[in-house]
Order: structure tokens, then sequence, then C-alpha cells
């Protein structure tokens, strides 16, 4: 039961809390950097408690939302497998489940910060109406979704308690647009002539649009980013952060790659996990990041 419990949870998409909650830790504070002191290794725990929290919230949005989906699910060819559409986990112990983390969840984000407890509800919230309400309305869907990436940086922020830079939250936004209408296209392509009976927006779409959509939001994260990289008041004054463009480049076109060639897209966190080049991009873009934030731009 627990086991079954955990992966309706999903922890792989706790891959994003990881992502979004440290980042603000790791982009925004270089100019408090002191490694040895004290208050570096709480800012750190503080975040780390963070994604702990985060994980707890967004795993209960997963069990509301297979239990208002579990019709649904069992005719998507993947989706019946998970364990409240086949039945290997039971509906009262999945609502249990609900109030007992939310019962734990809520009240230690605002313990570890009021602002931080702020930001956790209404990510709650928002992702509540989007599984009832926004998720049937056209394009709306996919904005819901990536305020909840976008949310989940202002939470990695907020409980540090550092100024965010606009820049991360413009592209995180934007990277989360093309994941969603990404994520999107695969289900259309994916389930063809059953995909309103999965998904009643996805009538509203159509690979076509989705293309253009997909094509304008790619466009504007590599301009955003690029942007970011020589005109953020964080960055070392040299831009030397330029040198991370490349990267994210490949990461781009490697993800438009997958979409469109590989038929993916469905499930980016498995993406990044599957697709070795993927991954090792985004190691790769990290680590040239943390160098020169840290070490190689210390001096300016």
């Amino acid at each position: 039961m627990l086991l079954n419990l955990l992966k309706t949870m999903r922890p792989r998409q706790w891959s994003k809390n990881l992502l979004m909650i440290y980042l603000p830790f790791i982009f925004t504070i270089r100019e408090y950097w002191r490694p040895f002191e004290p208050s570096m290794w709480t800012m750190l725990q503080k975040a780390t408690v963070a994604f702990v929290l985060f994980c707890i919230i967004s795993g209960v949005i997963y069990l509301i939302n297979d239990l208002a989906d579990i019709e649904k699910d069992r005719l998507h060819p993947t989706k019946r497998l998970r364990p409240l559409a086949s039945g290997a986990l039971s509906q009262s112990t999945a609502i249990i489940a609900i109030f007992v983390f939310l019962a734990i969840a809520m009240p230690l984000s605002f313990a570890l910060n009021f602002n931080f407890g702020i930001v956790a509800v209404v990510y709650f919230l928002t992702m509540l109406t989007y599984s009832f309400v926004l998720k049937n309305l056209v394009i709306i869907d996919v904005f819901t979704l990536a305020a909840g990436l976008v949310l989940r940086a202002i939470a990695g922020a907020v409980a540090i308690q550092v100024p965010p830079s606009p820049w991360l939250f413009v592209c995180t936004a934007l990277l989360a647009l093309f994941l969603g209408f990404s994520k999107r296209r695969h289900e259309l392509v994916l389930l063809e002539g059953n995909a309103t009976n999965h998904r009643a927006i996805l009538k509203e779409y159509t690979p076509e649009v989705l293309d253009e959509m997909i094509a304008v939001t790619t466009a504007s994260f590599v301009m955003a980013y690029s942007l970011y990289t020589f005109s953020a008041s964080n960055l070392p004054k040299d831009h030397q952060m330029m040198l991370t463009i490349p990267f994210a480049l490949y990461v781009v076109f490697r993800l438009l790659y997958l979409v469109h060639v590989k038929k993916e897209g469905g499930s980016p966190e498995e993406m990044i996990l599957r697709d070795r080049s993927l991954f090792s991009s985004i190691v790769l873009w990290a680590l040239v990041s943390v160098g020169i934030l840290y070490f190689f731009g210390r001096s300016q």
C-alpha cells in the first residue's frame, strides 16, 4: 500500500522541485556567498526543508488528480497502469493520505517562513483549481502548469529570504510553457482518435497549432536566457555567463528533437533521466554556471 501510495505521488516529478527550489539559492546569493559561515548552511537547510515540503504538497496534488481522472486514466494506454486506475491503491486510502499530508505540510510551511507558507497555499490552490476547472480552458491550462513551476522558484527564494532575479521567473515560465505545449502535442499524437476521451481539452488543439506555440516559446526562451546572461545584475560584470548559452541552446534543440523525431514529450522528467545526451548537457550547464558564479567570477 505504501509503495503504491508513493508511486501515485510521482517521485520522478520531484525533480521539478529539486531544480526549481534550489535555483534561487544557486543563482541569487552569489554576493552573499561565504562557504564557512553558518548562515550559508542555514540557508541551505531551509532550501532543503522547502524542497521536502513541496514534494509532499505536489504529491497531494497528484493524488487528487488521479482521483479526479480515475475513469479517464483507465482509457489511457499507460496511465491505466497507475495504482488508482488499476485498483492497486484504494480510493479511501488516497483520500486519508491527502488529509494527513496536508495536515503535516501546511503548518510546517508557515513554521519555516510565513511568506513561504503563503506561496505553498497559493501553489496548492492554483493546482487544485487546475485539476477541476483550468485544465478545461485552452491555453490557460498550459499557462497554469507553467505558473506551478514559477511558484516553485518563488518558494525557493522566499524560503531562504533572498531577492530573486526577475530573469529567473521569465526563463522558468517560458521553458515551462515549451514543456507544457510539448506535453499536449505528445498526448494528441499518441492517443489520436481517443485523445478527447482522455483529456477533453485536447479537442481544442491541433499538432500544427501546438507546433507554432512551441516555436514561439522556444525562440522567446532562447532570447530571454541570452539577455539574462549579460544583463542580470547579480552576474559577473565581464559577461562570462554568456559561455553557458551554447549549453542552453543544446538542451532546447535536444528537447525539440525528442518531441518531433522521437515522438516523446509526455513526461519531461523521464526524458531528462532517460536521454543521456539531454541529461549530460543539463549537468554540464549546471557545472559551468556554478563555476562561473562562484569561482571564475568571484573577483568581479
